[in-house]
């Protein structure tokens, strides 16, 4: 496991690396996260294409952020994670367009809905968050393999710590729904499927860096299954009193711009915020908790992935340490 660094207490997105002729492709980029880190690549030189399931807020975000960066280079492409179909058509097209992609950032994702099934009928959360993922990065990875010094950046979250893998039950389908439990097990796929895939790239010699990032407790969209006093405490009226626990999405996307350009990152390592709890802060080098680990558990979620979508990448397991 890696050990944990001072943060960089300066770090802003000001300080990124020029991205000048590389093409970063974000998931979920039409608003919170994924929007900052579009506009923020975009301010320093990226071509970026905004992945997302509504093109018209896509085209709509991609417009906010050229009247701030003018110049930026934007595009907006369809993809609905809950759809397997949808990110094979997605993948199609990047790949029919582009012989290379320098940066994927697996942003997008669902927390705490009710519980609801994806087009495969997969639990919603597992499905969106670690499945669709898993998914358009092995079906994007040779044009990811043909780029300089390509980056894969997953985003994971805190709550990884509240999550278990069952696989005998992965999409709740014997056991009482508990969609904060549910939240937990796709964020800890998350972690394990950067680790898997990091672990596989550097088998097989290549050059590509999977990393894993998370923006700490963040104000954005993500919140709106909570209650509406969660989403009231998380709310920006009461930043006075709650600035330590929730930060906005132009800080909370830092740990994965760093993750994303810096040149000192390293495959299989994991970013968040500094701040008490990992809530708030400037980017750290930090660590995951043991189950996101366990390397035979991640060999058997990296198959179970490849069984349950149909996507097998080019890369064999490597034998075991």
């Amino acid at each position: 496991m890696p050990s944990v660094v001072a943060p960089d207490r300066n770090w802003t997105a000001d300080r990124m690396p020029d991205q000048s002729g590389r093409c970063a492709v974000i998931t979920g980029a039409n608003n919170g996260l994924g929007r900052e880190a579009a506009r923020a690549l975009a301010a320093r030189g990226a071509e970026v294409v905004i992945a997302c399931r509504d093109t018209a807020k896509g085209e709509e975000a991609a417009g906010a952020i050229r009247a701030e960066v003018p110049g930026a280079r934007l595009e907006t492409l369809e993809l609905d994670l809950a759809s397997l179909d949808s990110v094979r058509t997605a993948a199609r097209r990047l790949r029919d367009d582009r012989s290379r992609i320098d940066l994927l950032i697996n942003n997008a994702g669902v927390m705490t809905p009710p519980l609801g099934r994806t087009a495969e009928g997969f639990e919603q959360q597992f499905g969106v968050n670690h499945l669709a993922h898993f998914a358009f990065t092995g079906l994007l990875l040779d044009r990811i393999l043909a780029a300089g010094d390509p980056r894969i950046v997953t985003v994971s979250s805190v709550a990884h710590r509240r999550g278990g893998l069952d696989f005998d039950d992965l999409h709740w389908r014997t056991r009482r729904y508990d969609r904060v439990a549910a939240y937990g097990q796709s964020k800890l796929a998350n972690l394990m499927f950067a680790y898997e895939l990091q672990r596989r790239l550097q088998a097989a010699g290549e050059t590509a860096v999977s990393v894993a990032a998370h923006p700490g407790v963040s104000r954005t969209g993500l919140f709106r299954h909570h209650s509406p006093v969660v989403r009231a405490a998380m709310g920006s009226a009461l930043r006075p009193v709650n600035f330590w626990i929730a930060q906005t999405a132009e800080r909370g996307v830092l740990p994965l711009l760093y993750a994303a350009t810096e040149t000192d990152v390293r495959g299989g390592r994991y970013y968040g915020p500094a701040g008490f709890g990992e809530f708030t802060g400037p980017p750290k080098l930090t660590d995951s908790n043991g189950r996101s680990h366990d390397s035979t558990a991640q060999r058997r979620l990296w198959q179970v992935s490849e069984e349950l979508t149909g996507v097998t990448y080019p890369l064999a397991e490597p034998a075991s340490s």
